[in-house]
């Protein structure tokens, strides 16, 4: 399915035509960082996680994370795990993309994407969906992701007055209109029962207090309130990512035997143009974009370098042992035309993780270059 005379357009260029904001985002993060490096941060702890994403944050464009496997994760909304991150990814400029593959009934998904401990999506960008259930799993995402964030939009602004009646005011009014209500008074040892009266009547002025509650737009999120560790700021160059969460779909997988035949990559492009407004691409191993009108993105797993110095043999390394198949940047960006290529115990596993990210952050950068003609 691979077009290259798609392949060939920059990322700037291809950031005017797509449909998702997000993705719109992306693209033109990717050109001012120069990075096509997605990083699979599976880690064990939180601790270790945003410590990684802080140190790997400059090289990288998106962050994949796995909540579920990371021991000590903070569901706090304001000053949690996903908060952090978010700090973090404002920083640095990187999206958080959690590979969560959802795979279950249409009510099952919304609940563990919107709800739950996690609350998914109030802290990534981005998710993904295996289509093993059918469409229907993208539908309820959708409905999911537009419920969301036709309410998350908008910030309430609280405006506090407090103040005291003025003196001639309360004599006039408050004072009178009680004397009736006033039970009778023993006069005090001085015997000056009406300065004992008037006494009382100025112990009961009160101060007044309004609260009023405004709701304004807001285009673009803050994932908390607070300052994590003086990183609340934005990387420079570019605006915060819009509020518009944003799917992938597992189209193909990097796996030997996997299951994922061409009919279900073909059902997952179709699903994909039936929801432009959230799905932002794909997981795969090669460019689905075979129509015109397909802009879609393409983040491919199972990428790895061979040792510094070596050659890269055809674009192919040896595997895991476990089933996992690798492939260079050089072969998966320049000639399969995908667009982020996805790198974990590559990086992770490395002597020196932030000079072993900038290496495939320019192999991959490298191969775009290449694919463009640049």
């Amino acid at each position: 399915m691979y077009q290259y005379n798609q392949a060939r357009a920059s990322f700037a260029h291809r950031a005017n035509d797509v449909s998702h904001p997000l993705s719109n985002y992306l693209l033109r993060l990717m050109e001012l960082k120069k990075s096509n490096l997605c990083l699979g941060a599976d880690v064990a702890s939180a601790r270790e996680l945003v410590h990684l994403a802080d140190k790997i944050g400059p090289s990288i464009v998106v962050l994949k994370t796995h909540y579920d496997l990371v021991a000590g994760w903070d569901y706090n909304p304001q000053t949690g795990t996903g908060a952090k991150l978010g700090a973090l990814a404002r920083k640095h400029g990187f999206l958080i993309f959690e590979d969560r593959k959802f795979g279950d009934i249409g009510s099952t998904v919304q609940m563990q994407y919107t709800a739950g401990s996690a609350r998914i999506i109030d802290w990534a960008h981005i998710v993904n969906v295996n289509m093993v259930p059918g469409k229907a799993a993208v539908d309820a995402l959708a409905e999911a992701a537009a419920k969301w964030r036709s309410r998350v939009n908008y910030e309430v602004k609280t405006s506090v007055t407090v103040g005291t009646p003025l003196a001639d005011n309360y004599e006039e009014n408050a004072v009178d209109e009680e004397d009736d209500r006033l039970a009778p008074m023993e006069p005090s040892s001085s015997g000056n029962y009406a300065a004992r009266q008037q006494e009382s009547r100025k112990g009961s002025i009160v101060s007044i207090t309004t609260v009023t509650q405004s709701f304004e737009p807001v285009d673009s999120p803050r994932f908390s309130n607070g300052n994590h560790d003086g990183h609340d700021v934005v990387y420079a160059g570019i605006e915060e990512p819009p509020w518009d969460r944003g799917l992938l779909i597992l189209a193909q997988m990097s796996s030997k035997g996997n299951f994922m035949n061409k009919e279900y990559t073909q059902a997952c492009v179709e699903a994909a143009r039936e929801h432009k407004d959230f799905v932002m691409g794909f997981i795969s191993q090669e460019s689905l974009n075979s129509d015109p009108a397909d802009t879609f993105l393409h983040m491919t797993p199972g990428c790895q370098l061979p040792p510094e110095g070596e050659s890269e043999e055809n674009g192919v390394v040896e595997g895991d042992g476990l089933g996992q198949q690798y492939n260079t940047p050089s072969k998966l960006v320049g000639l399969c035309g995908t667009d982020i290529i996805i790198v974990g115990r590559g990086i992770l596993n490395a002597g020196d993780q932030q000079a072993e990210a900038e290496r495939y952050r320019r192999r991959a950068w490298k191969a775009y270059m290449q694919r463009t003609g640049r």
